[in-house]
């Protein structure tokens, strides 16, 4: 197994080689998820491609377009590539999509037909045939390309860390360093994935994505015209080891399922499928009682992943054992999106301003404003219910205070920062652009904020809408608001679906 990699650094565009595309992300204006508007330092980085040409397409690791940037694709072989140059998350444009939790992006060709083999810097080895059991990966520390071999070491879902997803990955002995990440892994004469990330603190644990997963990826991008993620049944299951557990549940001896504990509201399955219900099987492939379904030659793999092949409002049958008796029931499956986004790609942050308080919805991307070490450093409360909290209803964030611009208007509130608001005048707020709402269509003389850990700020209304001019004219922020709470309510919704 053989891997092909460009190291790139951080500075400069390299000159491409036959079965690479180098990804130079132009330096553009970053904003911090936790500053209101303002923003903070510029910065660039670099990735790699691998051309797939089957699809014409090329697929690049997610980090290579990270951010609100704009990728500058450029291919210095005898042939040149006639790349468009692409904003990510722009899919209505058919130039480029992306999925976080993929990993990957997909970058299609401005004009003519599809490449074949030899023509826009391909190289022989890419073929339209795919080999998933046939991996390789990438190294860095020079400018030109690279080969390393490794071995498979094993095949199972794995937490994708850049999309925090559970999806197959393939675990490789092959170094896997920064700047060539979506390096293409070839044996022989096949595709065996793309190189995406290591295990930290361990020596030689590299991963890779199988093919089944980016061409599911591609054949959503082409169906649809975007990429709305993967399927899921939206389930929170035990296992059933225990033999008291089972019978409790009246499982037979000849039975095994897993358990189910906790059931997404906006999953199709709540409502038909019930806490404490047992999962049997999955479109007739029973569930063991670890939760596995067989996979290749005597290996096992969570069942998870036929969940994820699904293709987006495909039906499932799924047989569940209810009060000990049996039931099958079809369930449309679809991708769900977390409470809190883990990612906001190709969007500005969102923001409230009134009278100095900065108002914010939750998101990962805020948390990691606290370092590396994000998850012990963030505050408690906000980190647990980004990681584990269910969304109620569609549209639902958690807003919280983010920040106060100092002024007499808010002096002492500047406590309050990093808790949740949960009402605004007794009334619960279901979004950031349902707060604006109801700060806006106040019509007391007092505008109440009701916090959580019971706290609470007041505000005089009209001396803090004049407040709020004052304090924006100060800091220098030229609205009060981000761009997209005054969307329609549609567009807004599509956006967020696609983020």
């Amino acid at each position: 197994m053989h891997i092909l990699a460009m190291a790139m650094p951080e500075s400069e565009t390299l000159p491409g080689s036959d079965p690479l595309v180098d990804a130079h992300v132009s330096e553009a204006q970053d904003y911090s998820a936790r500053a209101g508007g303002r923003n903070v330092e510029a910065r660039g980085s670099m990735g790699l491609g691998g051309p797939f040409s089957a699809y014409g397409v090329v697929v690049a690791a997610e980090t290579t377009f990270s951010g609100l940037v704009q990728p500058d694709l450029s291919h210095e072989s005898p042939i040149p590539a006639r790349f468009a140059e692409v904003t990510l998350g722009r899919e209505a444009k058919n130039q480029c999509s992306s999925h976080p939790g993929v990993q990957t992006s997909l970058i299609s060709l401005r004009e003519g037909d599809p490449p074949k083999n030899g023509e826009l810097g391909i190289h022989p080895l890419f073929p339209c045939e795919f080999d998933m059991t046939r991996p390789p990966s990438s190294v860095a520390g020079g400018d030109n390309i690279s080969v390393t071999k490794g071995v498979v070491s094993r095949v199972e879902p794995t937490q994708y860390v850049h999309g925090s997803t559970m999806l197959m990955a393939i675990q490789i002995d092959a170094a896997i360093n920064p700047g060539n990440s979506g390096g293409p892994a070839i044996m022989g004469d096949k595709v065996a994935g793309v190189a995406f990330q290591n295990l930290s603190g361990a020596e030689n644990i590299g991963y890779i994505i199988p093919v089944p997963v980016i061409k599911q990826f591609i054949v959503g991008v082409e169906e649809r015209g975007k990429y709305v993620g993967f399927c899921s049944l939206g389930l929170t299951c035990q296992r059933t080891e225990n033999v008291q557990l089972r019978e409790h549940f009246h499982m037979r001896p000849d039975m095994t399922g897993v358990l189910v504990s906790k059931i997404n509201p906006l999953s199709k399955a709540h409502g038909i499928l019930k806490e404490d219900d047992i999962v049997l099987a999955f479109d007739g492939v029973p569930i063991a009682n670890d939760g596995t379904v067989p996979f290749r030659n005597r290996e096992r793999i969570t069942f998870d992943h036929l969940v994820s092949m699904k293709k987006p409002n495909e039906i499932a049958e799924v047989e569940i054992l209810r009060g000990g008796v049996e039931h099958k029931f079809s369930i449309t499956l679809q991708p769900l999106q977390p409470l809190v986004p883990v990612h906001q790609f190709d969007k500005l942050p969102s923001y409230f301003i009134f009278a100095g308080l900065v108002f914010v919805p939750l998101t990962q991307p805020y948390l990691h404003e606290y370092g590396e070490d994000w998850y012990n450093t963030s505050p408690r409360r906000l980190c647990e219910r980004a990681l584990r909290e269910l969304p109620k209803k569609a549209g639902e964030q958690l807003v919280i205070l983010s920040q106060v611009l100092m002024d007499d208007i808010n002096a002492g509130y500047e406590r309050l920062t990093e808790l949740q608001v949960m009402k605004v005048n007794g009334v619960e707020v279901e979004n950031l652009k349902h707060l604006r709402q109801l700060v806006e269509d106040c019509s007391e003389e007092s505008l109440r904020f009701d916090l959580d850990d019971r706290r609470v700020a007041v505000l005089n209304y009209e001396l803090a809408k004049v407040a709020t001019s004052r304090i924006l004219k100060r800091h220098r922020i030229p609205s009060a608001m981000s761009s997209d709470l005054n969307e329609p309510e549609g567009q807004e919704m599509e956006l967020a679906f696609m983020s």
